[in-house]
């Protein structure tokens, strides 16, 4: 580490320990959260059909809950790396890594602090929420990223004023509007209150005649409702109600005990997911608060402003989802920074000690990857990435026994729990059930261009759709009655497969994973050594079914 300290104090280490501790994590579908089959479906649809602004289910349903922005980035990954689990998600890890550079200039911008810039990045690295999103091929962390490309504009207003360069405008707009396309009213609503701050905070205001930057302003309209209007002229308003219901019918709540417990959860989770940094100097954090805001009122003031209007909007929703703190996370995490700098920190003690913690979290995680990938008999990669996952977490037990680079050290501890916990992941999910519909349908020559049904959980299903591509028309249904003739294949889950038995030939497994609800028979298994006998008797089964000969 001695020899490149420029390199290593920089913004450049933790996005590119972000990538490389994470990136096996999120490039397949270790975990498959629900919500990507949305945008997945639409893309492959795309594909198909050359309509790329309006988007499909797997089941041919129309979606307009959100904008359009999402499902092109799945496309522009499908389009330049094909179709597979990692294309539609590489786009949205490259993003979220992208949001600490960000959080790092804006960190120079309002002080001439070195360490903040570095501490900002570093917490914002680490922040699991930051993380999660990124592993997965939905809005959110686009959001959070465009939402932070606007707080660098209004970090660059606040700080020249009236003499403000206009690239400040121009981030602040189109980060707004890229925003609006990725999510919708949750942009809006931070943008307004960010111009509203703009105008009326008592220490460095923005004069309207400033903020009205016609070419920015005109240009961020057109980016926010370009869709919107296309999809008025095709559908009429009838497709806002889709829309508006998922924006404000099903989000916004009325109750009021439900409201104050949503606060009191947002409040928590706004502080309690940014452990272990928060917890550094806990008896200080109130002397660091007021100190850390005084010596850059404006732009603390904002953050503290969007922090509290994020928690008031997610207090308001009928269903909490952690991730809805996710826009104003980056600013927060620039002020945690500034608030710890100024309660003289680091080294400390406290960091080594949860170093140590999350290194010996590492290791639990390591020994049970271990015992899973030797029992089951994995592949050499495996073992290589466990080599080096146990390698990086000995030199970091070595390396925080000094002062020297102790946030890195620290940082790069939790960064390496993803790396490790994707090893435990990995026999339960890899290979997917896309990956294995994708080696059976090439084994046994099915046409291209072949019509296929699914009966099974629609979640399940995007991931063969994925594995199939867009050269097969895979389709869900509800049963089997609706399948039309025209459909010479299907693919259906175990209790679909018992309603059909007698009634069509179901000739074989065409996927098989373990199935997490039997996760103590797969322990027993390896220890037993029948892990192919126990992996059929319990794991989750897809089955083909050939019709084209009936």
């Amino acid at each position: 580490m001695n020899k490149t300290p420029g390199w290593i104090n920089s913004y450049c280490f933790p996005m590119m320990a972000f990538l490389v501790l994470v990136g096996p994590f999120a490039l397949d579908f270790h975990l498959h959260y629900p919500d990507e089959m949305y945008y997945t479906d639409a893309a492959i649809r795309m594909m198909q059909n050359g309509d790329y602004l309006t988007t499909y289910l797997g089941n041919d349903e129309l979606r307009f809950k959100k904008p359009i922005l999402t499902y092109w980035f799945v496309l522009a990954g499908f389009k330049t790396l094909g179709v597979a689990a990692y294309s539609s998600r590489i786009l949205f890890l490259l993003f979220g890594a992208g949001i600490i550079p960000m959080v790092y200039h804006i960190a120079k911008l309002i002080g001439k602090s070195k360490r903040l810039p570095l501490w900002s990045a570093w917490i914002i690295a680490t922040h699991p929420i930051i993380i999660f999103s990124s592993t997965r091929a939905i809005p959110d962390i686009l959001l959070a990223f465009f939402m932070t490309l606007a707080a660098v504009g209004v970090t660059g207003l606040l700080k020249h004023g009236k003499n403000s360069p206009k690239k400040y405008l121009w981030f602040f707009y189109l980060g707004l509007a890229l925003a609006f396309e990725s999510k919708g009213l949750p942009a809006a609503a931070l943008g307004l209150v960010a111009i509203a701050y703009m105008l009326f905070n008592p220490w460095k205001r923005i004069p309207l005649i400033k903020l009205l930057y016609l070419p920015a302003v005109i240009i961020a309209l057109f980016i926010s409702l370009f869709w919107f209007a296309a999809m008025y002229l095709k559908f009429g308003p009838v497709y806002l109600d889709s829309f508006i219901e998922d924006q404000v019918g099903m989000r916004v709540g009325s109750r009021l005990w439900m409201i104050a417990k949503h606060f009191i959860f947002a409040v928590l989770l706004m502080g309690g997911l940014f452990i272990p940094w928060v917890s550094l100097k806990v008896k200080s954090l109130v002397s660091g608060t007021k100190a850390a805001f005084n010596q850059n009122r404006a732009f603390m003031g904002f953050a503290i402003v969007w922090v509290l209007s994020i928690i008031g909007m997610t207090a308001m929703v009928s269903t909490f989802y952690e991730r809805y703190l996710l826009p104003v996370t980056p600013v927060a995490a620039i002020f945690l920074a500034g608030i710890l700098l100024k309660t003289n920190v680091a080294p400390s003690m406290t960091m080594k000690v949860w170093t140590k913690i999350f290194i010996g979290i590492n290791w639990v995680v390591l020994s049970v990857a271990l015992f899973a990938h030797v029992g089951l008999g994995s592949s050499f990669w495996i073992f290589v990435q466990w080599i080096i996952g146990f390698g990086l977490s000995v030199m970091l037990w070595r390396k925080n026994s000094t002062n020297n680079y102790q946030v890195q050290v620290m940082g790069l501890s939790i960064l390496l729990l993803f790396f490790s916990i994707s090893l435990v992941t990995h026999p339960l999910s890899i290979p997917n059930q896309g990956r294995q519909v994708q080696a059976y349908v090439s084994t046994h020559n099915i046409p291209e261009n072949s019509k296929i049904a699914f009966l099974g959980n629609l979640h399940y299903a995007s991931k063969i759709r994925i594995g199939l591509g867009p050269d097969y028309f895979m389709k869900t249904f509800p049963s089997i009655d609706e399948i039309p003739q025209s459909y010479s294949y299907i693919i259906c889950d175990e209790p679909n497969k018992k309603a059909l038995e007698g009634i069509l030939p179901i000739t074989e497994v065409v996927s098989l994973n373990w199935d997490p609800k039997f996760i103590n028979e797969m322990i027993m298994a390896i220890i037993n050594g029948n892990t192919s006998e126990e992996k059929m008797k319990w794991g989750k089964k897809y089955y083909w079914i050939d019709r084209s000969s009936n």
